[in-house]
């Protein structure tokens, strides 16, 4: 069957599979193992209907990912060069290893598996015979207008690169002048693209077209002075998306023209109809200077308790901390809550207790635990002899039940109680507490009349009024507030035609409730602040937080500390590699404490 093409002779995309023949760093790039070329063979899939592969004219690009991956979105990559071998096709990509996604790709094996969607959008317009052309690329751009240069006669444009330091990508280039700029002046001129490259250079050549692709602020600068020098450019975007074929509408450019599919419209358009807009909001730097010689105090307090750090180790997910003691050192967490507790011992939920989702857990434990003596007796005293601060997570089925719990623990030396109203796994008390307003404010009172401790309440994000129930258990006495608990969930069995848990309903935690989490802690912060200073609480947050970027995010958001549950079970040193990055973060960005950037975000 013929490629297929669209009005303009242009292949149209497809979905199609790939092999990796090559994966290596590139030379050049600095730090070293931030750039890296990616070699695919992309074969003819007979799921397409088609037996030709396209191949990618410049500018183009593909959505990408690995065959097996945890990610929903393939990332889109610019082409570097491409070329027919028979029925296949090689491609060639320079990938920045940025994020998630980038940095899975990055670490495909030889004769691995990659999905592609492509090739996509449009490409760079031919010049005339008679132009005289420019070609910039900045950073990771240099690779799609580094191929399109290798399709011109050589020698019959000019080629600037700008990067921040050391230069790669440009075997390919063969230029009448290639200029480089580096910004640490590791590589040819010292300083980023105006120091090479002005509107009086684009006259002094007399260039009349410019190409370019790169960072944002450089298009825009690139735009900027070829109008005022009277040139045609031809400018390549980059935006998030998600379908990569015109469908969703994700990736829109503003134009003079109207919002324009950078997928479908572009990603090459033309210079003089883009409207860049100035960032709203700076970088944020903290008092110190960023990467200098410091170490950043991670230590906080909630309701008057100090922990070393903010990564709380979350009830139900670390048992009482000793089961993780030989698998990492859990004396590094800032603290640890207890298995969920209850006056009497409970033996949880009959039949089946978890299900995996793509992107979370759906648990339905049911609150097992010893019971308050027991736990006083024999759990108690391991968990405090490590160092992070104990947290007895208090569970009832009645308010006499959490009262006479509380009395019990009123009375050891535990320093702080999380008081649990929001569990979705047990028919009486938990969550049940915790959806009414009333209800959650009256076993808060009725707890806060029997202990002294600082009294921490955990919310649940099932509650039709979330805000109301915080503001009631506060006025009841909480000393502090954690939340999200698990949402209400469920599966049914394929094989039977039946929900799988005998609850019905359970809790459901993981990456995939991490944005919903973050909104609702936002939220209640946001809340909280309209409040007088003096009847403020603090906000503990927690939800599917995987990853040290999740953790800046809550802290951000408000939250004086952060809750984690669910990611250690994929990765028991989740916890301590959260306080490492969060550790690089501050010395990154320069801040001392964590009260520089707490609540930055509202």
């Amino acid at each position: 069957m013929k490629q297929l093409t669209d009005c303009k002779g242009e292949p149209l995309p497809i979905f199609g599979k790939g092999l990796v023949t090559e994966c290596a760093v590139v030379p050049g790039a600095v730090p070293f193992g931030s750039v890296w070329n990616l070699k695919v063979l992309m074969v003819a899939d007979l799921s397409t209907g088609s037996d030709d592969i396209p191949v990618p004219i410049p500018g183009q690009f593909y959505l990408i990912r690995a065959a097996k991956t945890g990610l929903l979105l393939g990332r889109p990559i610019s082409v570097y060069m491409a070329r027919k071998a028979g029925e296949a096709a090689h491609i060639e990509f320079l990938i920045l290893k940025k994020g998630k996604g980038t940095q899975e790709i990055c670490g495909l094996k030889k004769n691995e598996e990659v999905q592609l969607i492509g090739p996509t959008g449009n490409s760079f317009p031919t010049p005339e015979k008679t132009d005289k052309v420019c070609i910039v690329g900045g950073g990771i751009g240099v690779a799609p207008v580094a191929g399109f240069a290798s399709t011109l006669e050589p020698k019959s444009y000019d080629f600037f690169a700008s990067f921040k330091s050391g230069s790669y990508g440009l075997e390919y280039v063969d230029a009448a002048e290639l200029k480089i700029t580096t910004d640490d002046g590791s590589a040819g001129i010292h300083g980023m693209l105006p120091a090479a490259l002005t509107a009086q250079t684009l006259k002094e050549k007399g260039y009349t077209v410019l190409y370019a692709c790169g960072p944002t602020p450089m298009l825009a600068y690139v735009q900027k002075i070829c109008l005022e020098a009277g040139v045609k450019s031809f400018l390549s975007m980059e935006k998030n998306m998600a379908c990569g074929v015109g469908a969703c509408l994700g990736c829109t450019i503003t134009t003079t023209e109207g919002n324009k599919r950078c997928c479908k419209d572009g990603p090459v358009f033309k210079g003089e109809i883009l409207q860049f807009e100035p960032p709203k909001y700076k970088a944020i730097f903290g008092s110190e200077k960023p990467a200098s010689d410091f170490e950043p105090d991670l230590s906080v307090e909630v309701a008057g308790v100090k922990f070393a750090n903010p990564v709380i180790a979350a009830s139900g997910t670390f048992g009482y901390g000793s089961e993780y003691a030989s698998v990492f050192d859990v004396n590094g967490l800032g603290g640890i809550c207890s298995k969920g507790l209850t006056l009497q011992a409970r033996p949880g939920n009959t039949g089946a207790r978890l299900v995996e989702t793509p992107s979370g857990l759906i648990n339905s434990i049911g609150l097992e635990n010893p019971g308050i003596e027991h736990f006083i007796e024999h759990e108690l005293p391991s968990m405090l002899e490590l160092k992070p601060v104990t947290i007895a997570n208090l569970s009832g089925s009645s308010i006499e039940t959490y009262v006479e719990g509380a009395k019990l623990l009123e009375k050891t030396a535990v320093p702080m109680i999380e008081l649990n109203i929001s569990c979705p796994n047990v028919k009486a008390g938990g969550m049940g507490f915790g959806m009414d307003c009333e209800l959650a404010s009256t076993v808060t009172k009725a707890v806060r009349e029997v202990t002294k401790k600082p009294l921490m309440v955990k919310l649940t994000p099932n509650a039709p009024d979330l805000i109301g129930v915080a503001m009631a258990v506060r006025e009841a006495g909480a000393d502090a507030l954690s939340l999200v608990n698990t949402f209400q969930a469920m599966s049914i069995d394929l094989n039977t035609g039946r929900p799988v848990f005998d609850n019905i309903r359970a809790g459901f935690s993981g990456p995939a409730v991490k944005p919903i989490a973050l909104r609702m802690v936002y939220d209640l912060v946001q809340a909280m602040n309209k409040l007088p200073e003096s009847e403020r609480i603090p906000v503990v947050g927690l939800g599917g937080i995987s990853c040290w970027q999740d953790a800046v995010e809550f802290l951000m958001a408000g939250a004086s500390a952060i809750q984690v549950g669910t990611a250690t079970f994929s990765n028991p040193n989740t916890m301590l590699e959260i306080i490492r990055g969060l550790k690089d973060y501050m010395k990154q960005k320069g801040f001392k404490t964590i009260s520089e950037f707490r609540g930055i975000a509202q």
